[in-house]
């Protein structure tokens, strides 16, 4: 027997659609606090030593939390080639824009404090703005769209074909549900930003962190509750015709699928699911809880909890959908018809448990270094650092 036919086909491709939900998660639970932090800058720091003050919390940590957005980004590159190909074919304006985003941060926590000028360090104050709450946005709005199908088909050689002019493709995903998903991902963000700031900042700073997180966070969970209603109300779910073929080639077209009741019917054929959403209310609830009581670890363990609740309850829903076709529903894309081959998925796994392990001693080895809070004396005492 060939090695990496020890574990078969079909459990590869659900072990890496959990490792996929794993890096998304660990994305929004460790970057998520730095796109909120950013997007929270102007309110929580009237003063530049204000805002040195919460750019400070996130300044030493937030290069190596990207680390999760790049091995996200691989792991569909080389997991889910089409799924990598038709996403990005189709939403390639709003990546564009998250990636401008997320260029303009860095460059902004660098050179903010090149120049004593106060005009130049408001600049780049609303540049962290920017880089902190658009991609917070965009990626609600992302998959508010993947929930109503993404308006594509592939052809009879897979290439995926997009119909209609290109700005309009663009301005086709700023529909009103993907706009309440984008509301729910920047206020879910900006709420955890709140509790980052009220761990590791203390006076003015900590306090505005915590009465706008209280606000957000209330927000987040009307915002998540009615984006469930409208999934259960007015948008189409997707079924196989006949019991699909996990093991089977990856080629979409293989299977027949058709649009039938509501995403929610899972919660029919799977109960146990339902625990993903709770946790995310109330994960988002307690963390509101510890924001107005002055709980600084418990927000912010709460908070990644309604992050963990949140991801994983689309993900549950949607199984074994990763991205369904509103304009072909043969041509959506599956967990069991979309991967890379079996060695490929085999190798990558390999590769996983060995470096995966190193990465998260790492990140816990250096939080536990930086770990205490960042006071006004320590930015003023230190006038020339770089942030």
């Amino acid at each position: 027997m060939i090695l990496f036919e020890l574990i078969p086909y079909d459990l590869l491709r659900v072990v890496w659609w959990l490792l996929l939900g794993v890096l998304l998660i660990g994305f929004a639970a460790t970057d998520g606090f730095d796109m909120g932090v950013g997007a929270l800058l102007p309110f929580v720091g009237k003063s530049d030593v204000e805002r040195r003050v919460a750019i400070n919390t996130v300044g030493p940590v937030w290069e190596g939390n990207q680390v999760w957005f790049i091995l996200g980004g691989g792991a569909i590159f080389a997991a889910w080639p089409p799924l990598y190909a038709v996403s990005f074919s189709g939403f390639y304006l709003a990546m564009f824009a998250v990636l401008a985003a997320l260029i303009l941060r860095p460059v902004a926590f660098k050179y903010r404090s090149k120049r004593p000028s106060q005009g130049w360090r408001n600049g780049w104050d609303w540049a962290l703005f920017v880089g902190g709450a658009v991609p917070a946005l965009i990626f609600g709005v992302a998959v508010g769209n993947v929930l109503q199908g993404v308006p594509f088909h592939l052809t009879a050689d897979l290439m995926p074909m997009y119909d209609g002019p290109f700005w309009w493709k663009f301005l086709a995903l700023l529909n009103p549900f993907a706009l309440l998903c984008g509301v729910v991902s920047l206020t879910m963000l900006l709420t955890h930003g709140a509790a980052w700031l009220a761990l590791k900042a203390e006076g003015p700073v900590a306090e505005r962190a915590r009465a706008i997180g209280s606000v957000t966070g209330l927000v987040m969970v009307i915002g998540y509750v009615l984006a469930g209603v409208w999934l259960a109300l007015g948008i189409e779910g997707y079924a196989f015709v006949n019991e699909a073929v996990a093991d089977g080639p990856s080629n979409p077209l293989y299977s027949e699928v058709v649009r039938t009741g509501t995403w929610l019917t899972a919660y029919a054929d799977r109960p146990w699911i339902a625990i993903a959403p709770a946790l995310a209310i109330f994960g988002t609830l307690m963390a509101v809880k510890g924001l107005r009581s002055n709980g600084e670890v418990s927000s912010l363990l709460f908070s990644k909890l309604a992050i963990f609740g949140a991801i994983s309850s689309v993900g549950l829903t949607m199984f074994p959908f990763i991205l369904p076709s509103s304009k072909d529903a043969n041509s959506s894309l599956t967990v069991w018809d979309s991967s890379s081959s079996h060695q490929t998925l085999f190798i990558m796994l390999v590769c996983t448990i060995i470096f995966l392990p190193i990465v998260l001693a790492y990140t816990a080895w250096v939080y536990k270094v930086l770990w205490g809070k960042v006071t006004e004396k320590d930015v003023t005492d230190n006038s020339e650092s770089v942030y």
